[in-house]
């Protein structure tokens, strides 16, 4: 027989299946519901997934609430775009806001404390990606995404757009100091 020409046999779904057949169809189906329950489990017990809540927003309510919270909490200013260092209160919630090749603020956070962080973004989608902790969350416009973050770690934590957002998409860094 050859894979070129047709089989000989027309009728050849109504031959019986080999028992190595049967071994590997069985194989596959247990692999499969062992598969499904882990599912299960890892979204219960694992720590892989984000409590995260989202609202309807419009960029302009965002912005209001950004900019109050930047005015009110702002300690310093960085870099020459005067880009502003806003600490978060302890147990608070901070605001950082997506715009084209930009986060804005800076946010300080002080190590083991729980902040509610709210993200949105002012025109386009953008991805919010914390590095080197690796987590990532669609941001995008009209929704206002509350992430809540325990820094364990002190240190600088760099923020990556990882959505394409348009030909300064490679500039659209951020970041987040833990002290």
């Amino acid at each position: 027989m050859s894979a070129i020409l047709p089989p000989s046999d027309r009728l050849w779904w109504k031959q019986p299946i080999d028992k190595v057949e049967w071994a590997w169809i069985a194989i596959a189906f247990v692999w499969g519901m062992i598969m499904f329950a882990m599912m299960i489990y890892w979204h219960v017990y694992g720590k892989q997934n984000l409590s995260n809540e989202a609202y309807k927003t419009t960029p302009e309510m965002f912005a209001a609430k950004a900019e109050k919270f930047i005015a009110e909490n702002t300690v310093r200013t960085e870099t020459d775009q005067n880009i502003p260092v806003v600490k978060v209160p302890a147990g608070g919630d901070g605001y950082l806001i997506a715009r084209l090749w930009a986060w804005y603020p800076i946010l300080e956070l002080e190590k083991g404390q729980t902040y509610k962080i709210h993200l949105s973004s002012m025109d386009y989608n953008h991805g919010f990606s914390l590095q080197p902790v690796n987590i990532n969350i669609q941001v995008i416009p009209g929704y206002e995404h509350v992430v809540k973050m325990t820094p364990t770690k002190e240190g600088t934590y760099a923020i990556v757009c990882n959505e394409y957002c348009g030909i300064g998409h490679h500039s659209m860094l951020g970041r987040i100091y833990v002290k």
